[in-house]
This record gives structure tokens, sequence and C-alpha cells, in this order.
């Protein structure tokens, strides 16, 4: 067993080496990207421990085990993904019991959580999904709530390994409620976050880093800083491994730090565009609709996401064609004919439309040629027209994105998110604002 530690320190964690085993042909062949390092090295990251490598092998027994007893010579844990299934390409179960000269016991208890969610299901279990009750004869199961392939956890020789199944939906879940709590009990990880960080939008990474800069050297090398660039939004990330700054001195810091940014800073922690607007609308008890004819359902979808957006959000409408402009939203035909249909004069009207039709307070509309098709002279392709209603007033944006469609969308969508987000910040003046908030620390 690896000895407990509550006391453990980031100068303590840099010593355990972590590694990430993921399996299966279908990354290796492109099928399917590997999210799991992203959400792994993600989750391991906020309490303080970097992944060391991450390898991704095939299904042949042969190589798995191969990296298996690799992996067991560098690592203190070694994390497994994939492989725990109920078919013949599922090989990892076995062959890690054949490395370690551990014995796999049927386990009735497996067994039968199986055969009750395939029941719930209304499906029968076929005998190929027995090989899921098999667990490792000096080991623990992790129960797995989404699925029927179990994890499996195995502590021996000082090593710890934690296989996990192949699907987000499964490993995720498991991850953050088994696994991590698991490892901070034997002092692998911090048993909290590692760091505070701020998330922006608006401002560039190297302009963030000046402005912030003189906040940053009055705490010398006790402060380490980090960012990190997405589309539209920079993250900055502040710890102190040497312990030198306490929890509640890098919240102030925080909190100094987003007070300067002003409207530029989004949110403490990693809460999406999409959450920290829908917070300032659950404040303000206000509503939000949009229409799309550019990106096909991505700003709706982004709010759906959400849990409970039917409090907040009334709806959306993807419009591409002119009659749907026109039949849907009330945009009048002469306005299309004098304009066209991607026009600052038509996103607005399918932003009052909206509005209008799904009474809701605020809208968005998007309008434009995402490409690579379409496209004119006045406006070619990249061509995007936002516009935002308000309780107060309609507006809109004309932006230029030449790029691939898919992060043109991208693009509109964050942009059309950050504008709502500036507005309803604006007018949460003498309210709460949940950005505001060090949700990160709660």
């Amino acid at each position: 067993m690896v000895s407990s530690s509550p006391s453990t320190t980031p100068e303590a964690l840099i010593a355990k080496r972590f590694e990430l085993l993921t399996l299966g042909d279908e990354l290796l062949l492109g099928l399917t990207a590997n999210g799991h390092l992203t959400f792994v090295g993600a989750q391991l990251g906020k309490r303080g421990v970097q992944l060391a490598r991450n390898v991704t092998v095939s299904d042949e027994a042969v190589v798995i085990a191969r990296q298996i007893r690799e992996s067991l010579q560098s690592a203190d844990v070694i994390i497994t993904t994939g492989g725990l299934g109920p078919t013949c390409d599922d090989r990892t179960r076995e062959v890690i019991a054949e490395v370690l000269g551990q014995q796999l016991v049927f386990d009735p208890t497996i067994e039968a959580a199986m055969a009750e969610r395939f029941n719930r299901l209304g499906r029968k279990m076929t005998l190929n999904n027995l090989k899921q009750a098999y667990r490792f004869e000096r080991g623990e199961v992790l129960p797995n709530a989404n699925g029927t392939a179990p994890g499996l956890w195995v502590e021996q020789d000082g090593k710890v390994l934690c296989m996990l199944p192949g699907p987000p939906n499964e490993l995720q879940p498991m991850f953050v409620e088994q696994v991590i709590p698991r490892l901070a009990e034997r002092g692998l990880l911090l048993a909290r976050e590692a760091y505070v960080q701020i998330r922006t939008s608006g401002i560039g990474e190297s302009a963030l880093e000046t402005q912030l800069q003189p906040i940053f050297d009055r705490h010398g090398s006790a402060l380490s800083i980090a960012f990190c660039a997405h589309q539209g939004q920079v993250d900055c990330r502040l710890s102190s491994p040497s312990g030198q700054l306490s929890e509640a001195q890098l919240d102030s810091i925080a909190a100094e730090c987003a007070q300067l940014l002003g409207e530029d800073f989004m949110c403490y922690g990693d809460d999406s565009m999409a959450k920290v607007c829908a917070d300032l609308l659950r404040v303000q008890e206000k509503t939000l609709a949009v229409a799309e004819a550019a990106t096909g359902g991505m700003l709706a979808s982004a709010f759906t996401d959400i849990c409970g957006a039917a409090k907040f959000f009334m709806g959306g409408v993807v419009c591409s064609s002119n009659e749907a402009k026109m039949t849907l939203l009330d945009c009048p035909e002469c306005l299309i004919s004098q304009h066209g249909a991607v026009s600052a004069e038509c996103a607005v009207a399918l932003s009052t439309g909206v509005a209008e039709t799904l009474c809701a307070d605020y809208a968005i509309a998007i309008t434009g040629f995402s490409g690579p098709c379409a496209g004119t002279k006045e406006n070619p392709v990249g061509t995007i027209y936002v516009a935002l209603h308000a309780p107060h007033g309609s507006w809109s944006k004309k932006l230029s994105y030449p790029g691939p469609r898919k992060t043109v969308k991208t693009r509109t969508v964050n942009l059309a998110l950050d504008w709502l987000r500036r507005e309803l910040v604006r007018s949460s003046v003498g309210r709460p604002n949940p950005a505001r908030r060090l949700t990160a620390m709660q």
C-alpha cells in the first residue's frame, strides 16, 4: 500500500512519476481523438501533478505487455484507458494480470450490476459480457455507473495501477469521483487544487502578461505564473510551488488581477463562456434566445449543454434559408432584397425577431458566409454579422474571419458569447456578479 500523507506539498509530488497509457487501434488510426490525455492531464494538473508522458499503443497483447513492463520500471502511478470491454480486442485486464503475476477472479457483484443495467435498458446480456466480471485477486473494483465495464485498481510493489474504461462518459466521472480521491488519500495528489486560475476573454496572451506584471513582480519567486491560450480566451494560473504563499494569499492576488482586468476578466476556474453568461442571466432573472444562419446551432448547443438551461434559455432558431428567416422570425422580405441576408440590417432584424417570437429579454443573431463557398465582392468568405438585442436596444458587429469553416464558426460563437457577457456585466452593476466569485477554491 502507498502510505497516506495529508500534508503532501507540491515539492513532494515532483518526485512521483505519473504515466498515462491510452490503448486502442482506433486512436492510432485517427478514428477517435485522444481526449483522455487532455482530460486526465488537466485533472491531475489541478492537484499539483504533471503527467510525465502519455503513450498510445495498439490492442495487441504483446504490445500492451511490453509497455506495461516498461512503465512499471519508470512510473509510480500508471493509468490506463480502454480495453476493459466484452469483445475479443479488449485485452487490458488479462495482459496486466499476467504481467503482475496475479490471478483474475470472478466477482458475482460485478455480474449482478451488469445484469441490473441490461434489465434497466431492456436489453439481453450476452455471455461475452461476463469477461468484464473478473477482477484482480489482490485488487479493487471501481464501480461504473454509466457502463458495464468497471474500473480496476491494483497496488503492488509500491506501484499504483488504475485501469479505466475507454468511453469518456464512463471514464470522466469515475476519474473525478473515485480516482482523484483515492490518489489524494494516499498522498499522491494535493487534497485541494494546486493553483488559482483566472480566465480572461478579449485580451491576448502577451497583453495579459504585460498588464498583470506589476502585480506579479511584488511577489517575486514565491509566485509561479503560467498562461494557456485558447480561441478567444487566455487562462492565467497562479501557484506557489514552494508553499511560501498560502491559499488565501493566492486568492487575494487573483482578486487583485481580476479587479485590474475589468471586463476582460471572465471568471475564476474553468467555466465556459456560456456558463458565465448563464449565471449572469440567472442572477438578473433574464432570458435569452438565439437565431443562427451561419453557425448551424453551435451557439444554442453551448447553452443547452448547461444543466437547467430551460430556466434562462428560451430556445434557438437555425434559419439558413431566406424563407426560414422570413417565415419563422418575420424578417421583412424587402429588407433582405435591399440589404442582403448577410448584412447588419438582417442580423438586427433576426435578433429582434427571435427575441419577440420566443419572448426573450436578450437575443443573439448570427448571419454570414462561413465558407468555403458563397461570399460576394462586398462580403467575402469569412464575413459574419453578429447582432445583440437587449432590453434597451439592438446593435450589430461586422467580423472578418478568413479560415476553415469550422474555425470561422467557432470564433464567431466565442465573440458572440463574449459580447453578451460584457453586456450582462455592465447591466449587473449593483447586483451580485457570479463571475466575481472564487468558485475554483470553493
